[in-house]
């Protein structure tokens, strides 16, 4: 696995999950919508720490130089 997401692609999903999991634990949503923000927060933070998107793969696609 090679790195496909720039230092901007993963600072900004890095923020994106903070976000998420921050109006998921504090927001009156409904139990279903908090896991589903938990869930995409928690795929957004491992890409951003790994440096990783199987969708990038998947589609041929790199933010990184």
């Amino acid at each position: 696995m090679r790195p496909n997401e720039s230092t901007a692609d993963r600072s900004i999903r890095g923020i994106l999950a903070v976000v998420l999991a921050g109006i998921a634990a504090f927001s009156g949503l409904a139990t279903v919508w908090q896991v589903v923000l938990y869930v995409v927060a928690a795929i957004l933070a491992v890409t951003a720490v790994v440096g990783f998107c199987p969708l990038y793969k998947l589609v041929n696609f790199s933010s990184r130089k």
